[in-house]
């Protein structure tokens, strides 16, 4: 078993998320939950809390679901699985806030959604990123945005690739990235340890900046993270599945 203690509601959101569709029954995830050690009266709570957070929704046939910003963060994770990038023509997009007073929490909310719209901050109420994606994508976040930023499409006078390194940390992230293709290649020994590096890996390939081809370092190691995962996940996937119809069997 996995040595990272995890709480009932870490179980269950990871689960879930690495769902598609996000929703199973909840003798599933109270039987999945106790290969952590976690009791199912715990993870019970936990779902009913989670319900009335807005995390979950309770569902016909005793399943949940992911709903509000756990299923935001689903679809985020999804376009991190699935880029959906268009052919770049050197401009980029930018999200400029006026001046004026806002409050912390509005402050919070638009950092996160620009965050999430792969943006990076290049000055207080300034975020910038190559315009290769569809601007439409994430909806949710480009509301927040559009409620207290202005959004702008412009090129830069200086140049792409230098602008690039400066916003993202790309040594950083290709290094994790390369460290995780290493480890997913080796595989877990247990359902529980896979579940922590499935969702060790995930969290990290949805930071990708999503860059243009023409603005990614040499072997930028983006795509093939992409498909370690692909190839562990679907692995990991199967062995969950027998797991689960191993428990819908004994439980009649």
């Amino acid at each position: 078993m996995s040595g990272t203690a995890l709480s009932a509601r870490s179980v269950v959101a990871s689960t879930l998320l690495g769902t598609v569709p996000p929703r199973l029954p909840a003798r599933l995830l109270v039987a999945f939950a106790a290969e952590f050690g976690i009791r199912a009266g715990t993870t019970r709570t936990a779902l009913s809390r989670m319900v009335e957070r807005g995390e979950l929704v309770h569902v016909a046939g005793g399943e949940y679901a992911l709903t509000g910003a756990l299923l935001d963060r689903h679809h985020r994770q999804e376009i991190g699985l699935h880029p959906a990038s268009r052919a770049w023509d050197g401009s980029w997009e930018m999200v400029v806030v006026p001046s004026g007073a806002r409050s912390s929490r509005d402050r919070a909310a638009l950092r996160r959604a620009c965050a999430h719209l792969g943006m990076a901050e290049r000055r207080d109420g300034v975020w910038l990123r190559p315009a290769n994606l569809a601007p439409d994508r994430l909806p949710s976040a480009a509301r927040i945005v559009e409620a207290q930023a202005e959004r702008w499409y412009g090129h830069p006078e200086r140049d792409s690739s230098a602008l690039v390194a400066e916003l993202f940390d790309l040594e950083g992230w290709s290094a994790r990235a390369r460290t995780l293709c290493e480890t997913l290649g080796h595989g877990s020994n247990s359902l529980a340890d896979g579940f922590v590096l499935a969702a060790d890996a995930l969290r990290h390939l949805v930071t990708d900046p999503l860059l243009p081809v023409e603005l990614a370092p040499p072997e930028w190691p983006a795509a093939e993270f992409r498909a370690a995962y692909a190839d562990y996940s679907k692995s990991y996937q199967a062995s969950l599945r027998t797991f689960f119809r191993a428990q819908l069997s004994a439980l009649g």
